[in-house]
Formats: structure tokens, C-alpha cells, sequence
């Protein structure tokens, strides 16, 4: 496919007057898996909730365009139904919320906005087994509160499962191997993998190479005090473990 699915151009953005982003440029095709790397404060993380559509950041200039169309006077819940979702870096939990029910909802409200079959309990709960035998999750996962209790990778597997849930075509993964011991996240990297197709692209925001060592990113985009400042291939990620970002800064 020839055409972005997301397509940003000279995004500046700030927050309580203070700017954040400065010019990002960045284009993913559908089936492209990018990954956003930089220092703490170089604006990986406020970048994704602008994407989704946080309501705290303003844009000042810039345009953020989904599948052609400008979404930057959209809601966060369009974008979510239009095929953006955002895997949080930290989820939180939601006492007297259970799993089932929360991702039922999440689930219906999409098929209701594309005047398609809702579940009833029953059903989807049928339906979901069979999405959970995909990415090995307990049965129990669904009876519990969401993310109550949970280990740092059962919440990073639930945020995996509703990006599978609602069909997202990009998902955006903030810092989703924080706190993931190898098994967890090689677990995690697996399902990332097998949601993949020519349609759905992803986007990972991270710190370190070891995640994209099992997802292999077509680009890796460096970020420096709000800009995209380099891109390059998969190597650049061991090239920055190696000889630190500031190699890649000073030869930008």
C-alpha cells in the first residue's frame, strides 16, 4: 500500500504554555512497525497522547492526518473507533470493574459506531475465550478487576488483548516492556507479533533495544528536545546501546 495511515507534519504542541514538540514530522504505512527512542523529556510519550487525543496538550501548528483525514479536533473516544489505540506505560486499575465487562463495553461501543452486532454476555464471553487462548492468558484474567492485583506483564497482556479486542489499525505501545522480566517479555512481543497484517501498523515507544530484538521495527526515529532529529534502520537500536544517543546527536 502507497498511502499513510498516519501522516504528521511540523506538529508543535505544549502544555500549560510550555512547548513540547517542535516541528515532529512522521509517516507510517499501513503494515510498518516504527519505533520512537530518545532521552527522558525528548517528547516520545507526549507525542503518543497527542496522537490518541489527550485533552491536556494543545496544538499550537501542525496537522496529525488518520488515513487522510485530519483528526486533530477529534475526541480520543472517535480516534479509539477510527483504529488508534494507546497501550499506557503505566495502566491503571479499576476496582468493581471486571475484565469481562470492561472489555465487553470497549467492545461493543465499537461495533455500535459501525452499525454492527453487539454481544450480549453469553456471547462475548464466548468470543473472548477464544481471543485469550491467542496470547495464553487464564480464564480467571476475565472474572478479575481490571488490572487489580495484576503483575506489571498480566496488565501489559490486557492492554495487548484490547488492542486485539477492538481491531486497532495503529497501535501505539508506550514503553510497553517497562517491568517485564525476558519470559514476560518475549510473551508480550510474540502477541504484538501475531496481530500484525498488512493493514494494522504499530508504533513503539522505548528506551532500550532488548523489546526490538523480538519486534523488528522497519525505522527506528530518534527524538531530541521535541524533534525527530535522526532516522534510520533496525541497527540504529544497537548502535545507541552500544555508543549512547549522544553519538547519534552529534553526527545528526
Amino acid at each position: 500500500m502507497n498511502h499513510n495511515l498516519i501522516n504528521i507534519n511540523n506538529l508543535h504542541v505544549s502544555i500549560n504554555n510550555k512547548p513540547i514538540l517542535q516541528g515532529v514530522n512522521l509517516s507510517i504505512k499501513p503494515g510498518e512497525i516504527h519505533a520512537i527512542m530518545g532521552k527522558n523529556g525528548s517528547g516520545k510519550s507526549t507525542l503518543a497522547k497527542v496522537i490518541a487525543g489527550h485533552p491536556s496538550y494543545n496544538i499550537n501548528k501542525g496537522d496529525i492526518k488518520f488515513n487522510g483525514t485530519s483528526i486533530i479536533n477529534v475526541t480520543p473516544e472517535e480516534r479509539a473507533i477510527k483504529g488508534i489505540f494507546l497501550a499506557f506505560q503505566y495502566p491503571i486499575e479499576i476496582p468493581g470493574v471486571s475484565n469481562a465487562d470492561f472489555l465487553r463495553l470497549a467492545y461493543n461501543a465499537k461495533q455500535k459506531a459501525y452499525n454492527k452486532t453487539e454481544l450480549d454476555p453469553l456471547s462475548f464471553f464466548e468470543f473472548i475465550n477464544r481471543q485469550i487462548k491467542k496470547i495464553d492468558i487464564d480464564k480467571q484474567f476475565l472474572s478479575r478487576n481490571v488490572n487489580e492485583g495484576f503483575s506489571g506483564g498480566e496488565k501489559k497482556k490486557n492492554e495487548i488483548l484490547q488492542m486485539i479486542l477492538l481491531n486497532s489499525k495503529l497501535g501505539i505501545l508506550d514503553e510497553i516492556d517497562s517491568g517485564l522480566d525476558i519470559d514476560a517479555l518475549k510473551n508480550i512481543s510474540h502477541n504484538i507479533n501475531s496481530t500484525l497484517t498488512q493493514e494494522k501498523s504499530i508504533m513503539i515507544i522505548t528506551h532500550y533495544q532488548r523489546i526490538l530484538d523480538y519486534i523488528k521495527p522497519n525505522y527506528i526515529h530518534i527524538m531530541e528536545k521535541g524533534k525527530i532529529i535522526y532516522t534510520g534502520n533496525a541497527d540504529t537500536a544497537k548502535k545507541i546501546e552500544t555508543y549512547g544517543y549522544q553519538s547519534i546527536i552529534q553526527n545528526k
